[in-house]
């Protein structure tokens, strides 16, 4: 038995929940031929030969967007075995739309009610065996978050797909009628019946693609056009909303007679709290105070807790099992440290350093104050350098007393982490110095610097997947519709980044969306300034090293994204180029509800493995080139080999070296830091990948903070990159939008870094004169007024004088 079943609904409607109740893990993800739009097939759970399709989220099968392309293209060519559409129970009237159009196409239909769930608990009342016999279908009660019914869905439709073809029940009015009767007879009597009636409908409508596969004479479409204008004048409206119209009266009876509302007109409880969090004053503010405890507990609590452990203990030397030990070691590790690292000696000389305001030397005396011999060990690592700079080096103090210091593996339960299991397997094997440098400083150091910050990423994906699913963030984008539209954005490109926050790719593919081809081309230029999950290794690391996991820089880098979209869509839209009003945004908005555990995990971990496979494939071949580079120099003009190499004579020292001075102006021109910034545009983790295998080099806080800002909005990853190509479909374009992206990148970060500099006492006058410069010319784009608007503010005075 091979039958195909197809997944139809509006989007919010559940219908991925109920692929994944349907299919469990029996799923497979490619592309629709010849389009980056989504497949997703699956094999139904305990039936064997049976196939569901899950066709992209469509309000009906008109082909307006590429989405209501592919689904038709698929259900009218493809023609599977069965439908089975579900519908969103609390939005029935505007769900039923789609059904109509299905129940015409001559395939067996099956409908399931989804959130039935909501609809009991709203006290309404929807008459399923009314609503089947008036559709022709079967009709079944599902909840696919809590999987009710879901099976009993299926198997309907594997025993409507054995049996006989779903007859439209509906009717038009009479004028309709009789010009669909002449259609059939003129045009499609030589097709199966029960194809016949879906395309008269399409032809009545001037459908564009169904009169080009149909291929009609052009006396027959002379003919037909004559039945079609007779109807317009009789009901004085055009084809194609004369259809709409029709079908929304039939639907309107239908919920008289199936559809019992309990507190008609009364809010309901979505209702309340949408007066709330879409309220026109404290929906931004929400909003905000929403990313900031998500990213607050992400990377700074919870996320950072996980990733502490993971560094340290599973990718460092290890760590305490149940933490047994843990306290006795760092007792002890502090006393010693009192004892013989910092000494009176060592502690005039930081407080000298402090005194004079030298980077760092408050930090590393705040841990001695505080006699916390890890933090002390953390701001030293990250400091060392300046106070070295500076004349204060500690590091022959420190070097000595560290070879005789407590050794945490001798305090309670000591479990190694991977580098040393693996470093101790080398040994074990007498493996050469060559090949455990490639593998401990290369692979291991550089594919574990990344992974290290996978805990962070689970976290954020895990209140990303609730939020989405709760139906929060359907919101945000109504009420980033009623902003961006003022700028002449339209809300659809909220949807982009949404999706873009997991990663930059299918928030790119999702542009698709948006009907307007400059907003879709400008959306896409701007969707991957939003951090994807690939940037949050970069934030983490920024935040940890530099700034002590202080809470606000997640939460600022997430808006800092969001405001340069904001700017770079008013300057965008003042251009020739992108001139004109937004795509309008229409989004069904989805009751409130409680997503499920398996469904917020199934999401977490589909984002998180995909950043897992990108590390062990793309970010080891990286690591591995980027330590080969590393040892691999010119010395005295002749090419060596060194373990030891130091990294400016190695090959991507000099590279670095010779390319530092670009970011000059942005406050990291050294060799590491560029080195890192190139990598980046291989894949954004890398970034921390390339610090991993050549160590952190020490920055200050402002250069730290404008090498963030510069990682964060320029050219995102190559993956990225090829899908803008595939998007935008054109070189040119995509070129254009990988220069815009790193030339506002630059901007932005020169701006923040010269200006901040004058607050450091480092002021430079030529970068001070640069930065007001481009603020200037920012400031002048963004209060230009439109062209457009000129142009229609004339033509509205010269109408009102006339």
């Amino acid at each position: 038995m091979n039958i195909r079943i197809a997944l139809a609904g509006n989007p919010n409607s559940g219908k991925t929940t109920l692929f994944n109740a349907l299919t469990g893990s029996n799923q497979f993800v490619g592309n629709w031929p010849g389009v980056t739009v989504e497949k997703k097939e699956g094999k139904l759970k305990k039936h064997n030969g049976v196939t569901i399709t899950d066709l992209p989220g469509i309000y009906s099968l008109s082909p307006y967007t590429l989405e209501e392309v592919v689904a038709r293209n698929y259900l009218i060519g493809e023609r599977p075995d069965a439908i089975l559409n579900i519908v969103d129970g609390t939005n029935l009237e505007r769900n039923l739309y789609l059904t109509t159009q299905l129940t015409e196409l001559g395939i067996p239909v099956v409908i399931a009610i989804n959130m039935m769930d909501v609809v009991r608990k709203n006290g309404d009342k929807i008459n399923t065996a009314e609503l089947s016999r008036e559709l022709g279908c079967k009709v079944i009660e599902i909840s696919a978050l809590k999987g009710t019914g879901v099976m009993e869905a299926a198997e309907a439709a594997i025993k409507a797909a054995e049996g006989t073809k779903t007859v439209p029940m509906h009717t038009f009015s009479g004028p309709v009628e009789h010009a669909l009767a002449h259609i059939e007879e003129v045009a499609v009597h030589q097709m199966p019946e029960e194809q016949q009636r879906w395309y008269a409908i399409k032809i009545f409508e001037r459908d564009e693609k169904a009169m080009a596969q149909l291929k009609l004479s052009a006396d027959v479409q002379a003919h037909i056009e004559e039945d079609i204008k007779a109807a317009e004048k009789e009901l004085d409206d055009d084809a194609e909303s004369i259809i709409t119209n029709e079908r929304y009266v039939y639907i309107a009876s239908l919920m008289k007679g199936c559809y019992k509302k309990k507190n008609a007109g009364k809010l309901t409880a979505s209702d309340k709290i949408d007066r709330v969090v879409t309220n026109r004053w404290l929906a931004l503010p929400i909003f905000a105070l929403v990313m900031c405890l998500v990213y607050y507990v992400s990377v700074t609590t919870v996320g950072s807790w996980a990733t502490d452990w993971t560094n340290d203990g599973l990718f460092g030397d290890g760590w305490h099992l149940f933490g047994i030990g843990s306290s006795a070691y760092d007792d002890a590790i502090n006393e010693y440290a009192e004892e013989n690292i910092w000494t009176p000696e060592v502690v005039a000389e930081v407080s000298k350093a402090a005194d004079e305001g030298v980077i760092g030397a408050q930090d590393v005396l705040d841990a001695i104050n505080d006699q916390d011999f890890g933090a002390f060990d953390e701001a030293y690592g990250s400091y060392g350098d300046s106070l070295a700079a500076a004349g204060y080096d500690i590091s022959e103090v420190y070097d000595t007393a560290m070879e005789s210091a407590p050794d945490t593996s001798d305090y309670g339960v000591w479990v190694p982490g991977i580098p040393v299991l693996v470093e101790n397997g080398l040994n074990a094997i007498h493996s050469p110095d060559w090949l455990n440098g490639l593998i401990l400083d290369g692979i291991v150091g550089g594919v574990g610097a990344v992974l290290g910050f996978v805990p962070q990423m689970l976290v954020l994906f895990i209140f990303l997947a609730f939020l989405e699913s709760c139906g929060y963030m359907a919101r945000i984008a109504f009420v980033m519709d009623r902003i961006f539209r003022k700028f002449g954005l339209s809300g659809k490109s909220f949807i982009p980044m949404l999706i873009g926050t997991g990663c930059g790719v299918p928030g790119i593919m999702a542009s698709r969306t948006i009907e307007n081809d400059r907003d879709r081309k400008m959306t896409v230029m701007t969707t991957t300034f939003i951090p994807c999950g690939a940037k949050l290794p970069i934030i983490a690391m920024i935040a940890t090293a530099l700034f002590h996991g202080a809470w606000w820089v997640a939460p600022s880098a997430y808006f800092l994204g969001a405001a340069a979209i904001v700017v770079s869509g008013i300057m965008l839209k003042k251009t020739k180029m992108f001139a004109g009003d937004p795509a309008p945004f229409v989004m069904e908005l989805p009751a409130y509800h409680w997503p499920t555990v398996g469904n917020i995990l199934r999401s977490m971990w589909e984002r998180g493995w995909s950043f897992i496979k990108k590390a062990g494939t793309i970010i080891l071949l990286s690591s591995i080139v980027m330590w080969l580079g590393s040892v691999f120099g010119v010395v005295d003009g002749k090419f060596v080999f060194d373990l030891e190499m130091e990294l400016d004579y190695s090959l991507v020292g000099r590279l670095g070296n010779a390319i530092k001075f670009i970011f000059a102006p942005l406050g990291f021109d050294n060799a590491r830091a560029a080195i890192a910034t190139v990598m980046g545009l291989v894949a954004k983790e890398e970034v921390v990948g390339v610090f991993g295998v050549l160590d952190f080099v020490s920055m200050t806080k402002l250069a730290g903070y404008c090498f963030l800002i510069f990682n964060l909005l320029c050219a995102p990853c190559f993956a990225a990159i090829g899908a803008m190509k595939r998007e935008m479909n054109n070189a040119k374009w995509t070129w254009f939008a990988i220069g815009y992206q790193c030339c506002f990148a630059y901007a932005i970060s020169l701006i923040v870094y010269q200006l901040g500099c004058l607050f450091t006492g480092h002021g430079n006058v030529l970068g001070i004169i640069v930065a007001v410069l481009l603020i200037g010319f920012i400031c002048y784009m963004l209060f230009r007024p439109y062209k457009e608007a000129e142009h229609l503010s004339t033509k509205a005075k010269a109408l009102a004088q006339k």
